[in-house]
C-alpha cells in the first residue's frame, strides 16, 4: 500500500470532478509537477478517465464517492470490515487470512490488480467504476452443506439491489446477476474445509456500477452496469452497506433452511425461467427449456428426455436464440 499512497491523495482529491492545477496539486501533496504527471499515468492505467487541459489542470471525467470505512458502518453491523483501495485480489485477500477473521468479515477494495472469476478467469477491476466484496463465511455443517451457496448469495444481492430502485435485476445460474439480459455482477465462492469438518467459505462479488463501455471485449459477454438498471444510483457507501447487510441475513437464514428453503424464491428471480437455453460444457452443448432449480440447486433443464438436473462448476448457462 505504501507505493500506492501518493496516487491515492491525488485521487482524493480529483474525486470531487472539478480541475487541479498541476502545481497545485504539488502543493498539497508536497511533490513536484513533474511527479504529478508520472502519477497521472499509473491512475489512467487503473482504469480512471483523466482529463489534461491546458491552463486549467487534471480532472476526472466524473466525480465519485471514495468508499470509507466509517460511513459503512455508520449504516450497518459488520463483525470486521477492511477498505483496501488497491489490492491483487479481495478474495485472495480474505482466503490468506482463515483462521484471523470473525464470521461475517468483509474486505472492499476501489481497485484489483489480478482479479478473479470462475475458472481462474480475468476480472476486470478499474478503479471506483465497480463495486469488489468478499465475505468470510464458516458453515459449521461442513462441504456438503454449501451446495449451490452461489445462488442463495445471488438472490441476496438481487433483493437488495431491487430494494434500492434496480426493479428489474435477476439471477442467472449458477453465479451472475442479470439485467435486461446482459451481465450485471458476478459471484465467485471460494472454499477450503476437509470432510466432517467445518467448510471456510470467501464469498466475492464484482458489481459493475458505471464501467465504461470501451471495456466489452475484455468482459467477453453482453454486460450492463447499475447505472442503467437504477435511477437514481445510490450512493456508493450506502450500497455496500446494504449489500453486507443483505448477504448477511440471507447467509444465516441459508444455514437455518438450505438450499430446498430457497427454490420458491429462486423462480421470482430467475432470469431464464421457462426460456430455451443452452449449456455449455466444455466442446459440449446441449439445449432445452429452463425449469428453475431443485432442492439441491441444480439446473433443471428440459429436453427431449424429460427434465434433467444439471450441477457443476463447469457449467456456462446461456440464452438460446
Amino acid at each position: 500500500m505504501k507505493e500506492h499512497v501518493t496516487k491515492l491523495a491525488l485521487i482524493r482529491i480529483l474525486a470531487d470532478g472539478q480541475f487541479h492545477s498541476g502545481e497545485a496539486l504539488g502543493q498539497q501533496i508536497g511533490i513536484s509537477r513533474a511527479a504529478v504527471s508520472k502519477h497521472m499515468k499509473v491512475i489512467q492505467e487503473w482504469g480512471l478517465e483523466v482529463h489534461r487541459v491546458q491552463g486549467k489542470g487534471y480532472r476526472l471525467a466524473a466525480g465519485f464517492d471514495l468508499l470509507d470505512e466509517a460511513q459503512i458502518l455508520d449504516q450497518t453491523d459488520c463483525s470486521s470490515l477492511s477498505v483496501i483501495p488497491v489490492i491483487d485480489s479481495t478474495n485472495q485477500y480474505m482466503l490468506d487470512r482463515i483462521g484471523q477473521m470473525p464470521k461475517g468479515a468483509v474486505c472492499l477494495a476501489e481497485y484489483q490488480q489480478a482479479g478473479r472469476g470462475r475458472r481462474g478467469r480475468q476480472w476486470l477491476s478499474p478503479f471506483g467504476s465497480n463495486l469488489y466484496l468478499s465475505m468470510y463465511w464458516r458453515l459449521d455443517a461442513g462441504v456438503a452443506a454449501a451446495m449451490g451457496l452461489s445462488l442463495v448469495v445471488g438472490l441476496a444481492i438481487a433483493k437488495t439491489l431491487r430494494q434500492i430502485g434496480a426493479a428489474e435485476v435477476k439471477v442467472k445460474w449458477p453465479n451472475d446477476l442479470y439485467f435486461q439480459d446482459k451481465k450485471l455482477a458476478g459471484i465467485l465462492v471460494e472454499m477450503s474445509g476437509k470432510a466432517g469438518d467445518a467448510a471456510h467459505l470467501v464469498i466475492g462479488m464484482g458489481l459493475n456500477l458505471t464501467m465504461a463501455t470501451t471495456d466489452t471485449k475484455v468482459v467477453g459477454q453482453p454486460w450492463s452496469n447499475l447505472a442503467e438498471a437504477c435511477d437514481p444510483m445510490p450512493e456508493r457507501n450506502q450500497l455496500a452497506a446494504a449489500l453486507i447487510a443483505g448477504m448477511t441475513e440471507t447467509l444465516q437464514r441459508y444455514e437455518e433452511v438450505g438450499m430446498a428453503g430457497f427454490v420458491d424464491e429462486w423462480d421470482q428471480y430467475d432470469n431464464f425461467l421457462n426460456r430455451p437455453v443452452k449449456l455449455l460444457m466444455g466442446e459440449k452443448v446441449v439445449r432445452g427449456i429452463a425449469r428453475g432449480i431443485n432442492p439441491q440447486g441444480a439446473l433443471l433443464l428440459e429436453t427431449e428426455q424429460g427434465i434433467v438436473p444439471y450441477l457443476g462448476g463447469e457449467i456456462s448457462l446461456r440464452k438460446d436464440d
